[in-house]
């Protein structure tokens, strides 16, 4: 069986646990606190990051690109995530990168890595700056995705997508700690709830975060 090691509160492990949901595939699960996981860790990913999928010989796959294509190939009779067509995988994968490195540096790190993530690894306390700045960039960033699904449910078409996966799943972390002003965009609060609903994502709603208490409307499916 698949063996996926990650972290609650690790946006690229959320983005393949909810993939591995979608495709109905069976796996096993390992929190692992990465900055102080020691030399069995590393052995796996010497980058020393999550996630890292294990399959079924125990063989170790490390970045969540490297995972994402790994399930597309290795399950093809599964539910496609990337598109039909080749320019809609395309499309797909630059909304992948986008929300995945643009809207993490620009939003998620500033926020979730600040607050939680920072103080453990040992690099002290968050920065007001980086803070202000998570805020303020997470306003265009849902204005994108009005854009986005403005003539289409999903932002990719009429079928969700990894877009969709790795966009909600970024979106999920600063959900937890509060970090979202839903009330500032309807639009994107309304493709969020489409996704928050699918019994594909419940599982993630479950996520407790030792040290971090979740958003009191985290859980709700009407929020």
């Amino acid at each position: 069986m698949l063996k996926l090691l990650h972290h609650p509160l690790c946006a690229d492990s959320r983005r393949v646990r909810l993939s591995m949901n979608e495709k109905n595939l069976e796996y096993d699960q390992q929190i692992i606190n990465y900055w102080d996981s020691g030399e069995e860790f590393i052995s796996l990913n010497t980058a020393g990051n999550l996630p890292v999928l294990l399959t079924e010989r125990d063989h170790p796959i490390s970045g969540v690109n490297a995972i994402s294509e790994y399930l597309e190939e290795a399950f093809e009779d599964s539910r496609n995530l990337l598109g039909r067509s080749a320019l809609q995988r395309a499309e797909t994968r630059r909304l992948v990168d986008w929300f995945s490195n643009k809207f993490y540096n620009e939003v998620t790190k500033n926020l979730v890595w600040e607050k939680y993530f920072k103080r453990l690894e040992g690099h002290g306390e968050p920065n007001s700056k980086a803070l202000a700045a998570g805020r303020a960039n997470i306003l265009y960033h849902l204005d994108y995705i009005e854009f986005l699904t403005r003539s289409k449910r999903w932002l990719n078409g009429d079928e969700i997508s990894l877009a969709d996966i790795t966009a909600a799943t970024q979106l999920s972390v600063l959900d937890y700690c509060g970090d979202v002003p839903w009330n500032q965009n309807s639009s994107a609060k309304k493709w969020y709830a489409q996704i928050k609903i699918r019994p594909t994502f419940s599982y993630l709603l479950n996520d407790r975060v030792p040290g971090l208490v979740a958003w009191r409307d985290y859980s709700k499916l009407e929020f």
